[in-house]
C-alpha cells in the first residue's frame, strides 16, 4: 500500500513557474514508477509526465514537453514536477500516481493515486 500526498499547487501568472511535490508513504517507493496527470474543469484526466523507478527514463505529453520536468528522490520518497513557462491552459488539478509496473501514460497502469493539488495560471 502506498499513500500519496501532493503539494505545491497555487495561483501563478502566465509565464511563471511552480514545483509540485508528491510525498509517498508506505513500502518500497523506489520500486514504483511514478506519474503526473491533470484534470481541467469539464475535461477528462490526462497524462502529463512519468518517470521510471530508478529515474533513468522520463516521458512527457507533447503539450508540456520542454516546459515541465519530472524527477524523483528515492531517499526522500518524493517525486517532483517542475513546471516552467506556465500557460492558462495548464490550469488543472494535478495528481500523482504510483505504478507497480513500468512507467506509462496510461491511467490504468497506475495502482495508487493522490488527492490532487490545484494549479491555476492567470493570463
Amino acid at each position: 500500500q502506498v499513500q500519496l500526498v501532493e503539494s505545491g499547487g497555487g495561483l501563478v501568472q502566465a509565464g511563471g513557474s511552480l514545483r509540485l511535490s508528491c510525498a509517498a508513504s508506505g513500502r518500497a517507493f523506489s520500486s514504483y514508477a511514478m506519474g503526473w496527470f491533470r484534470q481541467a474543469p469539464g475535461k477528462e484526466r490526462e497524462f502529463v509526465a512519468a518517470i521510471s523507478w530508478r529515474g533513468v527514463s522520463t516521458y512527457y505529453a507533447d503539450s508540456v514537453k520542454g516546459r515541465f520536468t519530472i524527477s524523483r528522490d528515492n531517499a526522500k520518497n518524493t517525486v517532483y514536477l517542475q513546471m516552467n513557462s506556465l500557460k492558462p491552459e495548464d490550469t488543472a488539478v494535478y495528481y500523482c500516481a504510483a505504478a507497480q509496473g513500468i512507467a506509462t501514460a496510461l491511467q490504468v497502469g497506475y495502482d495508487y493515486w493522490g488527492q490532487g493539488t490545484q494549479v491555476t495560471v492567470s493570463s
